[in-house]
């Protein structure tokens, strides 16, 4: 068992967590040892939010292992419930809890006898999910919770708005570029003339939750957070949902086509003008959308024949896959993703558009994939980042986990024809472009003279002396990587453990020969 391990997603109770407190007026009080209350400074940190409603943790002590904790996760509840009068409170369990085999759900029954707020308890496996499967699970547990409460009630609203209108389900806090994609998404539909019903959870109000069902449709832009949610009132209200997400030229443009079938569907019931987006689409793909255009241009162009390794969360990751391959012509070596719950839908996404499919959580063999690769540039998460660091490969962010760097003020949306600039931006800004390299050697702009000489595997690292590392140096750095992986190949495959200036010479006439 590995007990450190680093991870893409986080545990399940950060998932909970993240949809609890996106909502207005939700409290989450988390049953769990001191130390795993880090989501509040995770929060406060990235989102430099000034007012949200921090996470309670129900704190597992030596005096609750010897008394049980019944009584203190009920008062906790009982005093967040007087002092807060949240409109929900969610217990959230942790590995802490199922260990021990706490009955949870007793405990949330008999502090909802005295609470005036409701009280749940987020119905996730801890040891079976992850962050995003446990965020997906949460938010459409609270929205089934409202919405059949609602129906029983008989305050559930099914009249649809007179004009065409959309929910957002999906944007929440800790999202990557979450906050700039919500408002471009909004700048689209507002084009487009249709209005926004509901966004949730981030922002959302659980009293409004009962006027969900009046939106035309649905939207999910991102597939690890709200797809169950959207899924749900397809299955009970017959609401359908639009789930392409609208990343890259290509894909925005169907995203959009998707609404006009179904606003089309409801003008026709309705009695309204069918609506017609080509138009729009063609307009905002030449003037709005700098991305076409650089398609074509010559900068572009000499992207052509690149070869790159993307990694990340499926969305992400298969969105700027086909907009590498599709749009600019640029060669994907390996597509790959860590939400393997996904698999099957990532690979019919990906299929086609690039050389290899990488399904793992394991960031070692990521690195290694890498390595074999050596491609001239990443597009991961930050950890892919601090891979290319050590091999001295170029990475553009695009995914979580993430760094605070990626949580910028600026205004920097993925989705949409903004998102497609912005894409444009870092794609190219990525590579080392030109005599980039050469020119960085002559001027001292970067130590580019130092050499990782290191595998990224867990496997025995072959050790270079201080003469063959300054040997190294030397040598140009587009060929430098090829140089040395072939050096250490020679090296392996003639039993020797140290790489001396003599091996790497022996090597460079075995080549030669």
């Amino acid at each position: 068992m590995k007990l450190a391990y680093w991870m893409y997603a986080g545990p399940a109770h950060i998932g909970t967590l993240r949809v609890a407190s996106s909502f207005r007026n939700v409290h989450a009080i988390m049953h769990a040892p001191l130390g795993d209350d880090y989501f509040n400074v995770m929060r406060s940190m990235l989102e430099r939010e000034r007012d949200f409603t921090p996470v309670t943790a129900s704190v597992v002590d030596r005096h609750v292992l010897a008394r049980g904790s019944q009584e203190k996760v009920i008062n906790n509840i009982t005093r967040k419930d007087e002092e807060q009068c949240p409109d929900l409170i969610v217990l959230t369990p942790t590995c802490t809890s199922s260990i021990l085999q706490e009955d949870l759900q007793n405990f949330v029954d008999r502090a909802s006898l005295s609470s005036e707020s409701d009280v749940i308890l987020a119905d996730v496996n801890h040891y079976r999910v992850n962050e995003l499967q446990a965020a997906d699970r949460t938010l459409e547990q609270i929205v089934r919770h409202y919405l059949d409460k609602a129906r029983k009630q008989g305050t559930l609203d099914r009249s649809v708005t007179d004009t065409p209108s959309a929910n957002i389900i999906g944007i929440s806090t800790l999202g990557f570029h979450n906050q700039h994609d919500c408002r471009e998404l909004k700048r689209l539909l507002r084009d487009l003339g249709i209005i926004v019903n509901q966004i949730i959870p981030e922002g959302g109000s659980l009293k409004d939750l009962k006027d969900l069902p009046r939106a035309w449709f649905n939207i999910v832009p991102y597939r690890e957070v709200g797809l169950m949610t959207a899924i749900f009132p397809e299955e009970e209200y017959g609401m359908p949902y639009v789930s392409v997400t609208p990343i890259g030229v290509l894909d925005t443009a169907e995203f959009i086509r998707q609404i006009e079938k179904l606003v089309n569907v409801w003008s026709s019931v309705l009695s309204e003008k069918e609506v017609s987006y080509t138009q729009y689409i063609k307009n905002q793909t030449k003037f709005v959308s700098q991305a076409a255009w650089f398609s074509k241009s010559i900068d572009c162009q000499n992207l052509a024949g690149k070869e790159v390794v993307v990694f990340g969360d499926a969305t992400h990751a298969a969105s700027i896959t086909k907009t590498l391959a599709r749009e600019m012509g640029i060669r994907v070596r390996c597509s790959g993703t860590y939400c393997k719950h996904d698999t099957e839908r990532f690979n019919e996404q990906v299929q086609g558009l690039c050389d290899e499919v990488l399904v793992t959580e394991d960031h070692t063999e990521v690195g290694d994939t890498i390595a074999r690769i050596e491609p001239s540039a990443i597009f991961g998460t930050q950890m892919e980042r601090h891979i290319g660091k050590r091999i001295d490969i170029p990475c553009g962010v695009i995914s979580s986990p993430v760094h605070i760097q990626n949580f910028p003020l600026g205004y920097r949306p993925f989705l949409g024809y903004e998102g497609t600039n912005q894409i444009a931006d870092l794609v190219y800004n990525s590579f080392n472009l030109g005599m980039e390299d050469h020119l960085l050697d002559v001027f001292g702009g970067h130590d580019t003279k130092q050499v990782s000489t290191k595998s990224l595997s867990t496997d025995k690292d072959l050790v270079w002396t201080p003469e063959a590392d300054s040997e190294l140096s030397k040598i140009p750095g587009f060929v430098r990587g090829k140089i040395k992986k072939k050096t250490e190949s020679f090296a392996k495959q003639n039993g020797f453990a140290e790489i001396t200036v003599d091996v790497m010479y022996a090597a460079k006439e075995k080549l030669s020969s």
